[in-house]
């Protein structure tokens, strides 16, 4: 304990003030004032830390690179190219794990980390612009099935507060694995992409609200939603280290950074969405209690406070990876409550044969009963992801059943990728 805070100490010593090469910009998700990490055009990135006592220092983004120690005690290293898009990192000092800094925290992978925005060429859809903002609503709520007090981030378009007599329609979104509620909101951008897409016409206004995916009754084992590396028996050890989390540093899914191009080697990026295989299925990695959350505390809550138009048509859910699992786990059962499902690098299916009649508990076995109910069923994933998305849409259309593939150019399973999904999926509801 001595030695991790003496390295905590030491990263917090302070941010010197020397500047970075001139073509070398400060990360948009740098505290205001620090110079550092900053990243150059070709999307290489420059990172330091102030630890002169330190013997080894490392930052994991991407596939990690070792910083070299100069006289004045600063360690400095130049990465090759990141992708585009929002990237957690850590840095490594002496063996203790610790945040830097010089940045924002932002939780994801089951605790708080750095992050570092790298300049995308299509960020014009999620940046601020001079448009009608909505607002993004702390809403807590208690829960008569986990019972204890619960958040949900609740987006309400420009005008909801003026158009007291408009009722709008609602998504539910979900966050992805070892993240939480505020994912959207401060990884995602979700309040941007939405009221750029309704100022432009684009997209009808609604009500977005985004819960807590981890949740637990009394009594439940919860360590698969709490701590990177904590994980139930329903998911194999072997499989661990494969799983990761969204833009989890040092993860095999969801590192995002791939200098040179190409997805992590060993990751299970080939079958994200497609969770299945697994030993238990989809049982292992989604919750049947946030189900009955969902239906007996979340949705009554939402629909009490809010104005919120009626009837299952004016109902949408979505996620991205683990929440799009939940979503088709909570959606394709409850066919009666949704008539909009999508999922972002998430779904069910399984890497073996796709059988309509049996997969997704028999979900599809009826194509034209499933296509009647079903307004919008939407798929999409990173186009480094690997090819299980992108299959199991096509097994679900030779199955005749309709659905929507969009697939994200040049990232893996990262926020990127999920903001482009959104920005697609959002523009087809309610229509």
């Amino acid at each position: 304990m001595k030695r991790i805070l003496t390295v905590l100490a030491i990263v917090a010593s302070g941010i010197c003030s020397a500047q970075p090469p001139a073509d070398c910009k400060p990360s948009s998700l740098n505290i205001p004032g620090a110079p550092y990490p900053c990243i150059f055009p070709d999307h290489r990135a420059i990172f330091r830390v102030d630890a002169p006592d330190a013997q080894k220092v490392r930052v994991r983004v991407g596939s990690g690179f070792d910083l070299a120690k100069q006289a004045d005690g600063l360690w400095y290293a130049t990465t090759t190219p990141l992708v585009e898009g929002f990237h957690y990192y850590l840095l490594q000092i002496d063996g203790a794990t610790v945040s830097d800094p010089a940045t924002g925290t932002y939780f994801g992978g089951g605790s708080w980390s750095s992050a570092i925005e790298i300049p995308a060429s299509d960020a014009d859809f999620y940046s601020h612009k001079e448009v009608p903002h909505g607002l993004v609503r702390d809403e807590w709520y208690f829960s008569t099935v986990t019972q204890n007090w619960r958040r949900a981030m609740i987006y309400t378009p420009a005008g909801y507060d003026t158009n007291t007599k408009t009722r709008f329609p609602v998504l539910y979104l979900l966050h992805g694995w070892g993240e939480n509620e505020i994912g959207w909101t401060f990884q995602g951008h979700v309040d941007q992409i939405m009221d750029n897409l309704i100022a432009s016409g684009k997209a009808k206004p609604m009500i977005i609200v985004m819960d807590n995916l981890n949740a637990v009754k009394p009594g439940e084992d919860g360590s698969i939603y709490n701590a990177r590396g904590v994980l139930t028996q329903a998911v194999p050890q072997a499989r661990t280290a494969q799983m990761g989390a969204p833009g989890v540093p040092g993860a095999g899914i969801g590192s995002g950074a791939r200098p040179g191009g190409g997805p992590p080697a060993g990751g299970p990026a080939a079958s994200a969405g497609v969770a299945a295989a697994r030993p238990g299925g989809m049982r292992g990695l989604t919750s049947t209690t946030f189900t009955e959350m969902m239906f007996s505390d979340l949705i009554p809550m939402v629909e009490k406070n809010y104005r919120v138009a009626p009837g299952r048509e004016n109902r949408a859910m979505a996620g991205l990876s683990m929440g799009g699992m939940q979503t088709f786990t909570t959606g394709l059962q409850n066919l009666d409550k949704f008539a909009y499902l999508g999922g972002f690098s998430g779904s069910c299916g399984g890497r073996g044969t796709f059988d309509p009649k049996t997969s997704c508990s028999g979900a599809f076995a009826d194509s034209s009963e499933f296509n009647k109910k079903v307004k919008l069923l939407f798929l999409s994933t990173g186009s480094v992801e690997g090819p299980g998305v992108k299959n199991f849409s096509d097994a679900l259309t030779q199955a005749g059943i309709h659905n929507v593939y969009f697939e994200s150019p040049g990232t893996a399973h990262e926020w990127l990728t999920w903001r482009r999904a959104l920005q697609d999926f959002a523009p087809r509801l309610f229509r």
